[in-house]
């Protein structure tokens, strides 16, 4: 299994669309088409990462958003210019337990080191414990739990905000 960035294709769009939309809706989970969109176009224009999990096809991805690009609510925590954040990590139900999101993780912090971020958020549900699972073995650590009913339907609706530095 290869853990890489690469330059994308439109069936590569076609194919990360596809999957998360297939594996990515949960009960913890917040996907629109809008965030979609957003994202992919944030990674066409140079300003996010797709780190991608690819055995002859795209098994599993993350979208490592770069800078002044990741969502304004972060610079409660850092200056925006310093930092990274990781919008969607999702992987294909046949990979799932083989320790692949943590791995794409890994190689995301790698990759904004690179990217001279220093520190790198993520987000999930406060409930999700297979993404904390997920999250505590890349090394990332609770920056704030807060009550997000907008954006959390289910359990607490709180949101879990975590980071790991560079």
């Amino acid at each position: 299994m290869k853990i890489h960035s690469r330059h994308l294709n439109d069936v590569d769009f076609q194919i990360m669309k596809k999957l998360l939309l297939k594996e990515g809706p949960n009960e913890w989970n917040y996907i629109t088409d809008e965030s979609i969109e957003h994202q992919f176009n944030l990674i066409q224009n140079g300003n996010a990462l797709a780190v991608l999990a690819e055995e002859n096809e795209i098994l599993g991805f993350a979208v490592v958003i770069l800078k002044e690009s990741c969502p304004s609510k972060l610079s409660k925590y850092d200056r925006l210019a310093t930092i990274a954040y990781i919008n969607d990590v999702v992987i294909a139900a046949s990979q799932s337990g083989k320790g692949l999101g943590t791995k794409l993780l890994k190689e995301s912090i790698r990759l904004a080191s690179v990217e001279k971020c220093s520190k790198v958020y993520i987000e999930r549900h406060e409930e999700n414990l297979a993404s904390a699972g997920m999250m505590r073995k890349a090394g990332f650590e609770l920056v704030e739990t807060f009550n997000d009913p907008n954006k959390r339907t289910s359990g607490s609706r709180n949101t879990t905000v975590q980071s790991v530095s560079t």
